[in-house]
């Protein structure tokens, strides 16, 4: 495995309906949900280290820290970057910062693990 920090990653996408608090059941208001603010973060996170990844090999979430600081509505686009800031052994750890085409909407740290997917399929 040929991971360094440094590796950089960028998702993008345009909120809509389906993205919402409202729709998530984790708020009222029709805003980008906090939840899909984390699940945009951890794709993008998975995707900045895949090409330097084993085959056979992925990477899965377990712990997030990051705020929401800011709605964004219906129609608006959100960018995500993130930027890996530790490896240790198979613990990856990502900086990630969110924003929509006014600001900074989100920010925080992401740590994912890399593993053998056949074999961690095998032990559930």
């Amino acid at each position: 495995m040929q991971l360094e920090p440094g590796v950089q990653g960028r998702e993008e996408l345009i909120v809509e309906q389906k993205d919402t608090a409202a729709r998530y059941g984790s708020g009222l208001v029709e805003v980008y949900a906090t939840p899909a603010m984390v699940a945009l973060m951890e794709k993008t996170c998975l995707q900045s280290v895949l090409p330097f990844l084993p085959a056979g090999h992925g990477t899965v979430g377990v712990k997030v820290n990051v705020s929401h600081s800011k709605a964004t509505p219906v129609g608006m686009q959100v960018v995500c970057e993130s930027e890996l800031i530790e490896v240790d052994r198979r613990r990856l750890v990502f900086k990630v910062v969110a924003r929509d085409e006014v600001g900074e909407i989100g920010r925080g740290l992401h740590e994912r693990f890399v593993i053998d997917t056949e074999k961690f399929m095998a032990k559930l």
